[in-house]
């Protein structure tokens, strides 16, 4: 009798247990997705926000290729899920919706983040890396701060002083340029990328404008992580075109990399003579090169050119 009074004991007690869980399982399964922490903008409207730092996880402002990150947005939120957004190309803001999802998760301007504080004054987002609909939080590794602008009235610094790059950046970039001169496969993007001067009439140089848009979201990284300069060169010995990558190192000289379109194998040494011998006889004569340089320190990058000849 005592055994099966126990056993009952414990047969109820497992019959509360999974009935409490069973419970909780509904209750999680009723809760709608977009009830979980859905953000709302409406406390500050109006606002006008200023960025003020953006930077990596690593707490720096350049990545290890060169690429920086640098605080550029002006922003104030509008009613019914929108925003304006300052447009550097057309100087003016421009109005996007406000895409709110689920866990502070909202689009806006073709840019998708995650607002981990949101105050009168200041705002701090991270900036997503999303692929289809799934986001990639290992790859998202940038945030922005942003004061409102009354708050920055009150502050003793100037914004252009909180914008700037920091002594642990200026050590960074001293690092690697020091090893893109050591090693030249070891590439560092020039921040003030290389400058091409003719030298001769019959030589026109022109680096090409990458233009802040809403296709790629207001960011012109592009001009200087791969800078692309078009060179004609008039009375040329033939008519010809090739286009390919050369390394300006710290002297400003050119020293061929690679072909930017494929060569068959059969034509391939004789292509790259052909080139190497345009790079001696026309770009190293007519054209005079600036070393590029991040911070100002100048090191070795990488350019692309295009290069067309016209014999008449």
């Amino acid at each position: 009798m005592r055994m099966d009074f126990n056993y009952r004991k414990q047969q109820h007690h497992l019959f509360l247990l999974l009935f409490i869980l069973v419970s909780l399982i509904q209750t999680s399964c009723k809760q709608k997705p977009e009830d979980q922490k859905k953000i709302r903008f409406g406390p500050v409207i109006g606002i006008h926000y200023t960025e003020v730092r953006r930077r990596l996880n690593t707490g720096r402002s350049f990545d290890n290729h060169g690429y920086e990150v640098s605080p550029t947005w002006k922003m104030f939120f509008l009613p019914k899920d929108s925003a304006g957004v300052f447009s550097p190309d057309s100087n003016r803001f421009l109005t996007f919706p406000v895409t709110i999802d689920h866990d502070s998760l909202f689009n806006v301007a073709n840019t998708w983040l995650k607002a981990k504080i949101i105050t009168k004054d200041s705002l701090v987002f991270q900036v997503l890396a999303v692929e289809g609909k799934m986001v990639r939080f290992a790859r998202s590794t940038v945030y922005m701060t942003f004061y409102a602008d009354d708050y920055i009235k009150t502050l003793k610094t100037s914004l252009v002083d909180m914008q700037k790059t920091d002594h642990a950046d200026t050590l960074f970039v001293q690092k690697m340029a020091a090893q893109a001169n050591k090693y030249p496969d070891s590439l560092f993007a020039a921040r003030v990328p290389v400058v091409l001067q003719s030298r001769s009439p019959f030589v026109k140089v022109e680096k090409e404008k990458v233009i802040a848009s809403r296709e790629n979201r207001f960011d012109t990284s592009e001009s200087y992580l791969d800078p692309v300069y078009d060179i004609t060169i008039h009375h040329a010995y033939q008519d010809f075109g090739y286009s390919f990558t050369v390394l300006v190192d710290t002297n400003g000289q050119m020293h061929f990399r690679e072909s930017l379109v494929y060569i068959f194998p059969e034509f391939k040494e004789s292509t790259i003579r052909v080139i190497k011998g345009i790079i001696d006889g026309y770009l190293k004569v007519y054209i005079a090169a600036k070393p590029g340089n991040t911070l100002g320190i100048t090191h070795n990058s990488l350019i692309s050119l295009y290069v067309a000849g016209r014999k008449k």
